[in-house]
C-alpha cells in the first residue's frame, strides 16, 4: 500500500497567496517553526494524535495547530470538519484557481509549523447516499493535504465501494473499529476490494470489546494497518481511563512495534474525562511523555 509522489498543485500564485494569508494567521510559528519544530519520533516509532482529543476546546484549524505544536506532536490526524471550514475560507473567490486551493493553503500552514498530516478523517466519504463526484473530493482533498489515508468507520459495503477510488487515488482508506470488533473482523473480504484499504485499529476499543490483546491482530495485519488509536481501557465494555489505570497494553503495543520495525504510526486519542484542573492540551501531552518513557 505504498503511495507514489504526487503533486496536486498547479496554481503556483492563487495557491501561495492563499498559504500566506493563512500563515499570516499564526504569525508566531514562521520564525519559531526555523527554531525548533516538534519532533515526536521516539527510537524509530512515529506518535501522533487525533485531533478530536481538542473536541473540548475551540476546535478552528489554527486552533488544533496551536494545541498540536504545544504538545510536541510532529504528525496527525485532522478530523475533516476543521480542514473543511479552513478549506472554505481559504480558497480564492476570484473565479482564477479551484476547490483544493484552501486545502493546500491548510497543508502548508501546518508544514511550516513543523506538523505533518498523515491522515484526514472523512467519516462519510463512501456512504451510500454520496455520488461518485462527492468521493473524488474528497480524495483529491486528502492529496492537497498531503495526507496518505482517509479514515472512516467499518463498513463492508463502503470497503466495496472505495476499493477501487482508492487503488485509483493511491489514498489508503483506513476503516477504525469500535467495540464491534473481532480478532477475525480482518480475515473476511473487508480487505479484499482493493490493495488501498487499510486498518486504522484501535487498541483501546479492542480490549474493551474482546478483552484480549491487540498484538496478535497487529502482527497478522501490520501491512495493511495505517495506524493505530491509542488510549486505554477496562476490558468487559468498560470505560476510558487515564493512561495507565486501564486494561490496554498500550507499553507493550508500542515496543513491539519498535521491536520489530513496522511502519504503523500510534495515534494519541484522549477519550477519557478532563480533570476539572487540567485541560486537553495538558492530558494529551502526558499522554506524549507515557509514549516517550515507554520508548526509551
Amino acid at each position: 500500500m505504498q503511495k507514489k509522489h504526487t503533486t496536486v498543485s498547479r496554481r503556483t500564485f492563487i495557491g501561495g497567496a492563499a498559504a500566506m494569508a493563512a500563515s499570516a494567521m499564526l504569525p508566531h510559528y514562521a520564525p519559531a517553526a526555523a527554531q525548533a519544530k516538534p519532533n515526536s519520533n521516539f527510537n524509530g516509532v512515529q506518535i501522533g494524535l487525533i485531533t478530536y482529543s481538542f473536541r473540548s476546546m475551540p476546535s478552528s484549524a489554527e486552533d488544533l495547530l496551536r494545541y498540536t505544536v504545544r504538545c510536541g506532536l510532529d504528525s496527525i490526524e485532522l478530523m475533516g470538519g476543521p480542514a473543511e471550514q479552513f478549506a472554505r475560507r481559504h480558497t480564492p473567490e476570484t473565479g482564477i484557481g479551484g476547490p483544493m486551493d484552501g486545502f493546500e493553503a491548510l497543508r502548508k500552514m501546518y508544514n511550516d509549523a513543523g506538523v505533518r498530516i498523515h491522515i484526514v478523517k472523512f467519516p462519510s466519504i463512501g456512504n451510500g447516499d454520496m455520488s461518485d463526484n462527492q468521493i473524488d473530493y474528497y480524495f483529491q482533498a486528502a492529496k492537497a493535504l498531503g495526507a496518505k489515508g482517509i479514515t472512516r468507520e467499518l463498513s463492508p459495503d463502503a470497503a466495496r465501494r472505495l476499493g477501487p477510488a482508492a487503488d485509483k487515488h493511491e489514498i489508503v482508506i483506513g476503516f477504525h473499529n469500535h467495540t464491534q470488533i473481532t480478532p477475525t473482523t480482518y480475515d473476511g473480504d473487508i480487505l479484499s476490494h482493493g490493495d488501498y484499504l487499510g486498518i486504522n485499529l484501535d487498541i483501546g476499543h479492542y480490549v474493551a470489546g474482546t478483552g484480549e490483546s491487540p498484538i496478535p491482530l497487529i502482527e497478522k495485519h501490520h501491512e495493511r494497518i495505517i495506524s493505530l488509536h491509542l488510549k486505554d481501557r477496562k476490558k468487559n465494555n468498560g470505560s476510558n481511563t487515564s493512561w495507565g489505570d486501564g486494561d490496554t497494553p498500550i507499553s507493550e503495543v508500542l515496543n513491539f512495534i519498535k521491536t520489530n520495525k513496522l511502519a504503523i504510526q500510534g495515534d494519541i486519542e484522549l477519550e477519557y474525562s478532563v480533570p476539572a484542573d487540567s485541560d486537553a492540551v495538558k492530558e494529551v501531552t502526558r499522554c506524549v511523555e507515557f509514549c516517550r518513557e515507554a520508548l526509551a
